[in-house]
């Protein structure tokens, strides 16, 4: 999962903090404006102690203590919306009649739910490469995937009417063959957002600008979390490359000083880049331009402390306990434990 804690305003050489419940005030964020309290958001639910992007990860979470449940979904044939990080099927992740899957796919995009339903995503291949990194994942065989609307069930469940829900869209423009039209895409995410009342409390984001600038058109109100990462591997940016990143929804990134500009100009409300790309001039930038600034998954408690130093408004990280821990330790108000089961 991806935990967000905002501490902007905070010391950490300030006695420790009891746990705290928000007003309503503080709780309606339509704008996305600074929150004057931590916000803490658990990367695909809890998830590398529980299965990723799953309800028993989700539970975790919020019996753990956070103010955002970050998660990705994916729109199937028949128009679900499907929680899962990848638009295909992952052999490390999924098992078929209780056999590990050998290659990627089937993608959802071309899957009903009754198809998607037949895997177990409940732990990892332990012979894999991922699931020997993540040993502290407690497996919950049996289960499945869940639909975006039973991880709003779920935390309504836990009774905590505070809890954000940060929504990724998982698509490539480089495979446009496996996820559904940006546009298509974005209508029914928001659709669904709205239907549930929950606007107010969730927010989009996306590797591919697209959706957001569908989004931004269709429901201006739901805020908008542009995320970005700038390395040899992966780039979405693609600075001093000939052209537009294709990732970047029509934007070239040369055509600008600096990323928190570009994501200015895209009509971003929170920049949300990968970790070790964040530094302090780039945060000053950022927030300067009125953006929040979100980093993107950090697990490792030292690293924890330094990207605190920055004075970011906001942290993910997919180890919620070890944060909180960290967070504590400066002296820090922690969300609520909201006890609830899957």
């Amino acid at each position: 999962w991806r935990l967000i804690v905002g501490w902007r305003s905070m010391r950490s050489t300030a006695p420790p903090r009891p746990e705290v419940s928000l007003p309503a005030a503080q709780r309606d964020n339509r704008q996305m404006t600074p929150w004057p309290y931590p916000r803490w958001i658990a990367h695909r639910g809890a998830g590398k102690l529980a299965p990723e992007n799953t309800l028993p990860a989700f539970a975790t979470a919020l019996t753990l203590g956070v103010t955002t449940l970050e998660f990705d979904v994916n729109l199937s044939k028949d128009g679900k919306l499907v929680v899962g990080h990848d638009p295909v099927l992952l052999p490390h992740l999924a098992r078929l009649d209780g056999k590990w899957i050998t290659s990627p796919g089937p993608a959802i995009w071309h899957s009903t739910l009754d198809d998607v339903l037949r895997y177990d995503v409940g732990r990892l291949d332990p012979a894999s490469r991922y699931g020997q990194t993540y040993p502290e994942q407690k497996p919950v065989d049996g289960t499945r995937m869940p639909l975006l609307d039973q991880v709003f069930a779920l935390a309504a469940k836990s009774g905590n009417a505070d809890m954000r829900f940060n929504i990724e869209t998982k698509l490539s423009p480089l495979k446009p063959d496996e996820s559904a039209p940006p546009e298509q895409f974005a209508r029914a995410l928001v659709q669904a957002i709205r239907q549930a009342g929950l606007g107010h409390r969730s927010s989009i984001q996306s590797f591919d600008w697209r959706t957001l600038r569908e989004a931004a058109q269709l429901a201006p109100e739901i805020a908008r979390v542009h995320l970005t990462i700038e390395g040899t591997t992966s780039d979405n940016v693609q600075r001093g490359q000939p052209g537009a990143s294709p990732w970047l929804g029509g934007l070239d990134a040369d055509d600008f000083t600096s990323t928190p500009a570009l994501v200015k100009a895209a009509g971003g409300q929170v920049w949300s880049p990968f970790w070790r790309n964040v530094t302090p001039a780039l945060v000053a930038e950022a927030q300067q331009l009125g953006l929040q600034v979100i980093p993107w998954t950090v697990n490792d408690p030292a690293e924890m402390e330094r990207q605190i130093g920055m004075k970011l408004d906001g942290l993910i990280s997919d180890y919620p306990d070890r944060l909180r821990k960290v967070m504590q330790a400066r002296g820090m108000a922690l969300p609520t434990p909201s006890p609830v089961t899957p």
